[in-house]
């Protein structure tokens, strides 16, 4: 069942949402050959608990940590390490989520350390776009899939593949809420979209088409063939002028 949100309760994830914005913002600042993942985590933690509120990862299912930090093959779930150290070239994934007055948000982004190749840079371009693909079919009356198909047929003809296995989801009292939404798909199918729906759009995509597969600690996902993967996210609200993102920060924008 989706929860429909009231205006009262969007006010608040978008406060929420905000602060989170902020809080990955200053991590990406501190992304930088020869820092460890660790030293990122503790800065999020950091700024989540000064600003009153919790981190939404640490402990959920028994993640360990603040964020998700992701590195090339890494597509999600990566546990931050002092001895996963950043170094140039790499892409750099990082999930990220608080709860507050009692609500979640969450959000991605995935970075550049240094420099990055052509492809690599083509990879997170294409994921960035195809984020903005689907928030754009969030509007009254379209159908949840609208959103699906929107993601998942500009990913492929790009020439690159989505991660099947990992989806967004709705987002509200609960990090993961019903319903749940693929980046892949036929449009025109599902529930119709209404006014207070929240979700968290999060597109994962990949070089190569083959199933991930996830690492002996439990938690990191990553490409079955090595390949690049990137990863991003906004917990966005459907509102009667269309769509509001609800995590986006002053360095992003875009009409909605």
């Amino acid at each position: 069942m989706i929860t429909i949100k009231t205006p009262a309760q969007i006010d608040k994830m978008r406060a929420n949402g905000r602060l989170l914005a902020s809080c990955l913002y200053e991590v990406c600042t501190r992304v930088t050959p020869g820092v460890d993942t660790a030293h990122l985590d503790q800065i999020a933690e950091q700024m989540i608990s000064d600003a009153g509120a919790i981190p939404a990862f640490k402990g959920y299912n028994g993640f360990p940590s603040t964020i998700c930090a992701s590195i090339n093959e890494e597509v999600v779930h990566g546990i931050p390490s002092k001895k996963r150290i950043l170094k140039d070239g790499d892409i750099f994934s990082i999930d990220i989520g608080l709860i507050k007055d009692g609500f979640f948000s969450d959000m991605a982004t995935t970075v550049a350390v240094g420099n990055v190749n052509e492809e690599a840079q083509h990879l997170m371009q294409v994921t960035r776009e195809s984020l903005w693909r689907g928030l754009e079919q969030v509007k009254i009356g379209n159908r949840l899939s609208d959103i699906s198909h929107a993601v998942g047929s500009f990913v492929e003809s790009e020439g690159f593949h989505v991660v099947e296995e990992y989806v967004g989801h709705g987002i509200g009292r609960k990090l993961h809420e019903d319903p749940q939404i693929p980046n892949f798909g036929l449009p025109g199918n599902g529930p119709r979209l209404r006014e207070g729906m929240v979700f968290a759009i999060e597109p994962m995509v990949k070089l190569d088409p083959e199933p991930t597969r996830v690492l002996d600690d439990g938690w990191t996902v990553v490409t079955a063939g090595g390949g690049l993967s990137a990863h991003f996210e906004h917990t966005v609200a459907l509102t009667d002028n269309g769509f509001e993102i609800l995590t986006l920060g002053g360095e992003e924008q875009r009409g909605g």
